[in-house]
């Protein structure tokens, strides 16, 4: 069963992509060429990208702290007042709470609940190696985009093709079921339950 962190990525994060995708076609059209009213859009639509994964999956994160606490509590391990010093610590200082959903951030926050996540997310699907660099590339440009520095990139300009945000967009995703997947049979072996 899906966690609610990704049906809410299935239902708004999706839709709320969806609207600046419609953007674009409406601004740039369908048909191929060279549009230069698009590289705003394709710039700001690469930076929801970004924002709408990192918001998943610091979801995704706060589901399995809560879950994973109610049920040491629950059991009789730790009396309530425990509940909320270690739902506090499991989030304290999180990266993805200030910092960008690439792979470093994202690892060092999932392997705080005793998991080697990058292990264990390659593991489940073998493209999941592909979607990381994917992730790392997508945060490259979010942060060329969000401070205005370009020459760093390749090519050292801001010309962002539409068909790599859809790449971005596409890993993001797949990844997100994955990521899922992955914390759901991890918190399951925990505890007994996985999140849902």
């Amino acid at each position: 069963m899906p966690s609610r962190s990704l049906n809410n990525w299935r239902t708004v994060r999706v839709a709320e992509l969806d609207e600046i995708e419609n953007a674009h076609r409406k601004v740039g059209g369908i048909l191929r060429g060279r549009r230069y009213a698009t590289i705003q859009i394709n710039h700001a639509y690469a930076t929801l990208v970004s924002a709408q994964f990192q918001g998943y999956c610091r979801d995704l994160h706060s589901e399995c702290v809560r879950h994973l606490v109610s049920k040491i509590e629950v059991t009789g391990i730790a009396p309530y007042d425990l509940r909320n010093v270690l739902q506090e610590e499991f989030i304290s200082k999180r990266k993805l709470d200030s910092g960008n959903p690439n792979p470093g951030n994202l690892g060092e926050d999932f392997n705080r609940l005793g998991i080697d996540f990058w292990t264990k997310v390659k593991a489940h699907n073998f493209k999941n190696a592909q979607r990381q660099s994917l992730i790392l590339e997508l945060n490259v440009w979010r942060n060329a985009i969000a401070h205005q520095k370009f020459a760093s990139l390749s090519g050292g300009s801001g010309s962002l093709p539409i068909s790599r945000v859809r790449i971005w967009r596409k890993a993001c995703e797949d990844l997100a079921v994955d990521f899922d997947a992955v914390m759901s049979a991890h918190i399951g072996l925990l505890i007994g339950s996985p999140p849902s």
